[in-house]
């Protein structure tokens, strides 16, 4: 690893752990050549996921577009920013993981619902009306009533 300070290539590891997320190594180095400290992150390489959307048109995966959607449902709830970025981890990992080189919106829709519905009923109830394009009120009522079901059963 090359040496951002003075350019050597000589840089040695001192100190090897999992990141915080858990799923990249970070690691400290020294530079033999200059002696200053720097960190690194390593990564598994993975491959190109794409989205399928709903007219069957593919678009490459963009980590952002969960997070807007998730931010715009979790607007003025009690929700904090490491809480939403760990939710749009776990939607992540279950879609790198499925060993799928294509995903549709609806699974990464039906995913991110999933786990909003644990982290915040409101938020969810947002995402889904948007997600799902309620059309009436009637359609609004019917999904919390089904929510305030799952939540008396719990």
């Amino acid at each position: 690893m090359r040496c951002p300070f003075c350019g050597e290539e000589n840089t040695r590891v001192i100190d090897s752990r999992p990141a915080e997320d858990g799923s990249s190594i970070r690691r400290r180095r020294l530079c033999d050549a200059c002696g200053r400290r720097f960190t690194t992150y390593e990564k598994v390489e993975t491959i190109p996921l794409l989205v399928v959307k709903k007219d069957n048109t593919r678009v490459p995966y963009e980590r952002i577009k969960i997070e807007s959607g998730v931010l715009r449902a979790c607007h003025k709830r009690p929700v904090s920013g490491a809480q939403i970025g760990r939710l749009v981890d776990e939607v992540e990992i279950m879609l790198f993981n499925s060993g799928e080189n294509e995903v549709r919106t609806a699974r990464i829709g039906e995913l991110v619902m999933e786990k909003l519905k644990t982290l915040d009923p409101v938020a969810y109830v947002r995402f889904a009306s948007v997600y799902r394009e309620f059309k009436d009120t009637r359609t609004f009522m019917d999904e919390l009533e089904k929510l305030s079901g799952e939540e008396s059963h719990a």
